[in-house]
């Protein structure tokens, strides 16, 4: 998210702590928002994360399909909403920065995204005692990896994100890339999760998390 006070053709001038306030609205709103929705939606407002939930067996086509197309119309409206609220030109695009080249765009979003599925797979998909705390996990992985990708991409790790700006203010000629970026960051965390379940991860440290002081 780019505020009026952050642009990008004057680098020399980004401010540090203005990542780190971004970064931040993000990840406690997710974790809010997850918070709230968590026990009757799954928390799914990512189509990336549906992706790999429904890769994964977690979730039916159908329920992915009908998830997806609602989070990117609930992008289109939020970016409406946001662009009469706000005076001037609606600043919550994504857009990449810091002279970063689109092969390195497209590899930032994909490993980033691919760092918050995989926080959803093994938080949320898989049953273990820190399920509950599920929307914590996700709102502070959200933070971490847009601490990092903020100032490259614009931290969308999410095409419903990129795209609901761009449909208003109108869409960059990389645009594709927080398409492709996303979605390859959703197969790489199913495949990684895939493996460890066949591996049986869960073995290699039996009992973490036990409350049996025996264990």
């Amino acid at each position: 998210m780019f505020t009026k006070w952050f642009h990008f053709e004057n680098e020399a001038k980004t401010d540090p702590m203005g990542y780190f306030y971004m970064s931040a609205a993000f990840g406690i709103a997710l974790f809010a928002m997850a918070s709230i929705f968590y026990r009757f939606t799954g928390s799914i407002f990512n189509p990336s994360v549906g992706l790999a939930l429904f890769l994964c067996g977690v979730i039916k086509p159908v329920r992915f399909i009908l998830v997806s197309l609602a989070q990117f119309l609930a992008s289109i409206v939020a970016a409406a909403i946001l662009d009469g609220l706000t005076p001037g030109q609606l600043s919550v695009g994504v857009a990449l920065g810091q002279g970063t080249s689109v092969a390195q765009g497209l590899f930032i979003e994909m490993f980033t995204t691919a760092a918050l599925t995989m926080s959803v797979l093994m938080l949320a998909a898989e049953k273990h005692l820190m399920t509950p705390q599920a929307p914590l996990g996700f709102g502070l992985t959200l933070w971490v990896v847009m601490l990092f990708s903020i100032q490259f991409t614009g931290g969308a790790v999410n095409t419903a994100r990129a795209f609901g700006p761009a449909v208003i203010i109108g869409f960059e000629n990389y645009h594709w890339i927080y398409w492709l970026g996303p979605c390859l960051g959703s197969i790489l965390a199913a495949i990684f999760y895939a493996l460890l379940k066949h591996l049986h991860y869960w073995r290699v440290n039996p009992g973490q998390d036990s409350t049996d002081v025996r264990k």
